[in-house]
């Protein structure tokens, strides 16, 4: 004879609470031999480094949880900052049971169950449920419309986790149920306490170089400095098993990251942009290139570096090849939206760009002399033609009303006097004759008629 219901239902809860049993004990021995990362992982929202923006006192995402009011969100931040550390603290500071999904494996119907289960836990126990779905990016268009209905009626709280930028990979309607939280990469201060979290729960040390080079090689990735570090540690204590308390050379640090530690002290960091710098200018790829890798080598912020490039396209390159400016500014688009390692190659095109085109400074040596002539001397009234005729009155003042525009003139241009009267005869722009300057003067001085006009073939050249 078979179980009766009665006894079916014991035999399931105390199957239930065996396997709870089973899964706190191997929770428990993940917490004490699993890898540094999961051990370490932090236990409050305090806890978190690196993102104080989110939860500090009184911040946004820290403000919610603690008031227990959090809807459905998306964090969004690179490898390594902390996505799933946070939504297991939210969790964990929540009165709400905690799901986790990967969106690799999950599927709608495991999306359909877990909705199942959350009504029947809400029916039952007036308890919510958060699902927590793991690089949410992954799921398709259908798999996303199947959370739809859980997450607009509060069934389901979501905390979607991606690294990829969720206006692109998450559906409108998803995306408007949600607030996004964009997790910063960690900087170099934030790295340093996990290296110094992760030493003292070994009860070792280390020298200040080994963290130096631990933390400029982990690319902001917090997952990865521990994880190096765990390497680092276990090659120091094969180094001299005698010792009992284990101590992190350099050797240690470069052993566990496979690459040898570049120096780059403070003046380094000077001299370094200074010789990339006068490389581009001096149109060498080969050394700008060199400085470029060992910049990144070194771990000097890629930001930094683009800023750079920004600057030298304009004050090195300049008129002779204005789309230089273009190909800067969008390296340094890239290395905020595409982020290294692959924004390297971003850099390195803009770098060679910079270093083969032709330069001319003439323009910002035309704003020098104008600022020193504005600093130093009577600037002048601006004339009357060229002041605001549009508003009521400017006409009896005489403002605007003897302004020719250039837009009626064949040539688009119009003899007239633009500067005050005190500085008519000033000249502040001397231009060059490299590349695309040369061609662009050419014109403005036949159009003055400075030059004789030239032949039709060379006219559409320029243009």
């Amino acid at each position: 004879m078979g179980p009766s219901a009665g006894s079916t239902g014991s035999g399931s809860s105390q199957l239930r609470g065996s396997n709870d049993l089973f899964s706190a004990a191997a929770e428990q021995h993940l917490r004490s031999a699993g890898p540094m990362a999961d051990r370490l992982r932090p236990t409050t929202l305090s806890e978190v480094v690196g993102q104080e923006h989110l939860l500090g006192p009184g911040k946004p995402l820290r403000a919610l949880v603690d008031a227990d009011r959090l809807s459905s969100v998306i964090l969004w931040g690179p490898p390594g900052t902390g996505k799933t550390t946070i939504a297991r603290l939210i969790a964990q500071a929540s009165s709400k049971e905690f799901i986790p999904l990967s969106a690799v494996t999950a599927t709608v119907k495991d999306i359909r169950e877990v909705s199942a289960a959350a009504q029947e836990r809400l029916g039952a126990r007036g308890l919510g449920t958060i699902l927590f779905l793991d690089e949410i990016h992954r799921f398709t268009k259908a798999q996303q419309d199947a959370l739809l209905p859980a997450v607009e009626t509060g069934l389901l709280v979501l905390i979607g986790a991606t690294t990829e930028n969720p206006y692109f990979e998450v559906n409108p309607p998803l995306m408007s149920r949600s607030t996004l939280f964009r997790l910063r990469v960690l900087d170099p201060e934030a790295l340093r306490q996990l290296a110094s979290r992760a030493l003292d729960s070994e009860q070792a040390s280390a020298d200040a170089e080994a963290v130096d080079h631990l933390v400029d090689r982990s690319g902001g990735d917090g997952r990865h400095l521990l994880t190096s570090v765990e390497v680092a540690l276990a090659l120091a204590s094969t180094r001299d098993p005698s010792v009992s308390s284990v101590h992190v050379a350099l050797e240690d640090a470069e052993g566990a990251l496979g690459a040898s530690a570049v120096r780059y002290g403070q003046d380094d960091h000077y001299d370094v942009i200074s010789a990339f710098i006068k490389s581009i200018r001096g149109s060498d790829p080969d050394a700008a290139l060199h400085w470029l890798a060992r910049m990144l080598a070194a771990g000097e912020d890629a930001r930094f570096i683009a800023r750079r490039l920004v600057i030298a396209a304009s004050e090195d390159v300049g008129m002779a090849d204005p789309f230089a400016l273009l190909i800067a500014n969008a390296a340094a688009q890239a290395v905020e939206f595409v982020g290294l390692p692959e924004a390297r190659i971003n850099l390195a095109q803009a770098t060679v760009h910079l270093a083969l085109a032709p330069k001319s400074n003439s323009a910002y040596q035309g704003l020098l002399a104008a600022a020193a002539e504005v600093e130093s001397s009577v600037i002048g009234e601006v004339p009357p033609h060229l002041r605001d005729g549009h508003y009521q009155g400017a006409q009896h003042l005489g403002h605007g009303t003897d302004y020719r525009t250039p837009h009626g003139d064949p040539r688009g241009w119009i003899e007239q006097q633009y500067l005050p009267e005190e500085l008519s005869d000033s000249s502040y722009y001397v231009p060059t004759a490299n590349g695309a300057e040369g061609r662009l003067v050419e014109r403005w001085r036949e159009r003055r008629g400075d030059i004789p006009k030239s032949d039709p073939a060379s006219d559409k050249n320029m243009s």
